[in-house]
């Protein structure tokens, strides 16, 4: 697919659009009071492989947290999210933060607004304009009379001028709803009338299974049509899983620009002789615990001979289940039987010499 080229933003050591890789977000869910326990889910979210991190700043006695965060290890980028009150967003600016998240049109007059893009200009950070259903103007609301693709492209669009009438043009845009239709239908018009980069996500989608699916829905539909340049899943769950989930999306979209584990298995069926559920389940939280996920490598985890020896042979390493046995397979060749409770561990030892 050809991707848009959008404008190129820098925040911190990541580049986001001008054809850049796509890079995964998420947001912490500490009380950002708690520098601490900040810290940690930082850390953690660094760790998983999350590219930017987002923090709700909802006060200036907070907003120091992003100092407290870079003297104590962190070095993924980090963004303020702001709401109302631009001298928070000044706060957080002062404090190191490498982006702000605004709504131009809630946090004032231009002299507010001005003076947050000065303080942004002066530090070299973009800000990203984000807009979501419940936060839609009353005078976009009553044109549209309710939520719509059309309001939520015209609100970013229209908070997009109020930065540029400043001379900013460092922006990112974010159109997000519950809706996963009307997300997609937003971004194709945002990325219409603007070379601005888009954050994409599905916003409330919800817990970790439905919000997955709604993320990869909206994410992947976009992604195949060559619009986004950062994304974020939003799951009711630990941030930790978000990025996990936007990592398998762009790699299942083939945008992935890191490397992954990338795991072909079967549904099963009647032909079905081992017990592969469990045995996929098993493997991949082997994997996980022993940090195989991050292998540029293709693994077939196959429950018969039907399509199993072939798709394994297409893959780097895998097996190809028989009765409560299986074939390992690696590089095409097969290299040796096993019974059925040793598969994994021959798996996880073939993958391991690779």
């Amino acid at each position: 697919m050809n991707r848009k080229i959008t404008r190129t933003v820098s925040v911190g050591n990541v580049k986001i659009g001008g054809g850049n890789p796509i890079s995964v977000q998420s947001m912490t869910n500490t009380d950002t009071h708690d520098f601490a326990a900040t810290l940690t889910q930082v850390l953690a979210l660094e760790k998983a492989g999350c590219d930017i991190v987002r923090l709700a700043v909802p006060d200036v006695d907070c907003a120091s947290v992003f100092t407290y965060l870079k003297e104590n290890g962190t070095s993924v980028p980090l963004v303020a999210d702001i709401h109302f009150d631009y001298k928070i967003a000044l706060a957080a600016i002062a404090a190191g933060a490498d982006k702000i998240r605004i709504n131009p049109g809630n946090i004032g007059d231009r002299t507010k607004v001005e003076a947050v893009v000065s303080a942004c200009q002066n530090k070299r950070i973009p800000i990203r304009i984000g807009v979501n259903t419940g936060s839609l103007e009353p005078s976009i609301l009553k044109e549209y009379g309710h939520p719509t693709a059309e309001a939520l492209a015209k609100s970013a669009l229209y908070h997009a001028s109020i930065l540029e009438d400043c001379g900013f043009t460092d922006t990112v845009l974010s159109v997000k709803a519950s809706n996963v239709p009307m997300m997609i239908e937003a971004n194709r018009l945002l990325s219409a009338q603007c070379a601005y980069p888009l954050h994409l996500g599905v916003t409330e989608a919800g817990a970790s299974e439905m919000g997955i699916i709604k993320g990869a829905v909206g994410i992947g539909t976009l992604l195949s049509e060559g619009i986004g340049d950062t994304v974020r899943v939003s799951l009711t769950d630990d941030p930790v899983e978000e990025v996990k989930a936007a990592k398998k999306i762009l790699c299942a979209s083939g945008e992935s620009s890191k490397p992954a584990l990338d795991v072909v298995s079967c549904p099963t069926c009647g032909r079905t002789k081992i017990a592969l559920i469990p045995l996929v389940r098993a493997f991949t939280e082997r994997a996980e615990a022993l940090g195989l996920t991050d292998k540029p490598i293709k693994v077939a985890l196959m429950g018969c001979a039907v399509n199993g020896p072939g798709e394994a042979r297409e893959c780097d390493v895998g097996f190809a289940g028989g009765d409560k046995e299986g074939l390992i397979f690696k590089k095409g060749q097969i290299l040796y039987k096993v019974p059925e409770e040793k598969i994994i561990d021959a798996l996880i030892d073939e993958i391991r010499k690779m």
